[in-house]
């Protein structure tokens, strides 16, 4: 009887968990100023190689079955993997801290990093697999994070050299994660005022759509780095022609040309959200408005806007996270938030004190995310009720 596999991609992240081994569980040096060396796993807690086979050929058995039962099985034990992981890295970490010198630094290590990865990506195709409904797949996706997140703040991962960075540098972090914040509501608020009205502007007039969009595209083809660059020298010649802008907090470096570039990029997606989102409201259901005798007032606000809500907050999700990267190059000119300390860290060759940079932006980015999925999900339930 032929073998059949019926979860491909479980079976071939199982593969590359086996790949996975040959790199570095955690990265151990012996103070901040020396640069580390790898650490396997098995040679952190002595054990045999051989023993990880077996979680990996479990996972390639369960890519064999087929079932609801196989992919529950599937998602409980990549689950389990990935909080045992999580869990490991600070009791490593404090393993040889205790072993070696108070001062040591230990790190997470290239083969973590890609275990946990791939940990999550196995949990994310089985909850796809398991269930179609919206919010539901977001629960499930939520759930995994709860003792991952219990053991951060439970403090069983403060030995680990990034958590110590974040001790020594509490407050500048701090003013780092207010101050990206800052960027991004600072961004999002301006883009929605101006985005909309464009866009609906452009719905209304179609013959307009082709310059609008020509001149947002090309915006958005200038690097980020480049516009925060053209846009300092014209601020400069203002506030200098007009000394009192100073007063209001604009000048050439800093907040105001990061929050005009970023507002700026933010413009093409929102603008187009608009005009998909209205265009796909039906025909019909607005003659039925004009049978009503609904105003374009109320047809607006009462049948055009809650059919055209998903699309648009489809188009506010794609810019939010995109201003949570771009902020962080905005740190170039002076407007502060994480790409303070990810510059910083770049410059003195610290690669904890990136991490605590990046790391950051990119749980924020999956937290926005995250949120704005649950919004469009329950948005569409409730439309199915």
């Amino acid at each position: 009887m032929p073998i059949t596999c019926h979860n491909r991609v479980l079976l071939l992240l199982a593969i590359l968990a086996v790949a996975a081994a040959a790199l570095p569980f955690v990265n151990f040096a012996p103070n901040r100023l020396v640069s580390g060396e790898g650490r396997a796993l098995w040679q952190i807690w002595s054990f045999s190689p051989w023993l990880l086979l077996a979680p990996l050929c479990l996972l390639a058995g369960l890519s064999l079955a087929r079932g609801r039962l196989a992919l529950m099985l599937t998602l409980l034990v990549c689950e389990l993997l990935f909080i045992v992981l999580f869990w490991s890295a600070g009791q490593a970490a404090t393993h040889l801290v205790t072993a070696e010198s108070p001062l040591a630094r230990t790190s997470v290590g290239s083969g973590l990093w890609l275990w946990l990865a791939l940990c999550l990506l196995a949990c994310s195709d089985a909850i796809r697999r398991l269930s179609t409904q919206p919010v539901w797949r977001w629960l499930l996706h939520a759930q995994i994070w709860i003792l991952p997140l219990a053991l951060l703040f439970s403090g069983e991962l403060n030995s680990l050299s990034l958590l110590k960075e974040y001790a020594n540098r509490q407050e500048v972090f701090d003013n780092a994660l207010a101050q990206h914040l800052t960027l991004l509501l600072g961004t999002l608020a301006p883009a929605l005022v101006i985005g909309v009205p464009l866009g609906m502007w452009c719905y209304r007039h179609p013959t307009r759509q082709g310059p609008v969009f020509a001149v947002l595209n090309v915006i958005q083809t200038i690097p980020s780095v480049a516009l925060f660059g053209l846009l300092i020298a014209p601020l400069a010649g203002l506030t200098k022609a007009l000394p009192w802008l100073s007063t209001l907090g604009i000048a050439g470096t800093g907040l105001t040309p990061a929050l005009i570039a970023l507002v700026l990029y933010a413009l093409l997606p929102l603008a187009r959200g608009m005009v998909a989102g209205l265009s796909h409201v039906p025909a019909d259901v607005l003659e039925s408005a004009d049978a009503m005798g609904m105003n374009a007032r109320q047809r607006f606000w009462q049948i055009q806007l809650p059919l055209a809500l998903p699309v648009l907050l489809r188009a506010l999700r794609v810019v939010a996270v995109q201003t949570v990267g771009m902020a962080v190059i905005a740190a170039l000119i002076g407007a502060g938030g994480f790409g303070a300390l990810v510059f910083q860290g770049l410059l003195s060759s610290a690669l904890d004190l990136v991490l605590l940079g990046v790391v950051p932006v990119i749980a924020l980015a999956v937290v926005i995310d995250a949120l704005f999925a649950l919004w469009i999900a329950l948005l569409k339930g409730s439309r199915d009720d």
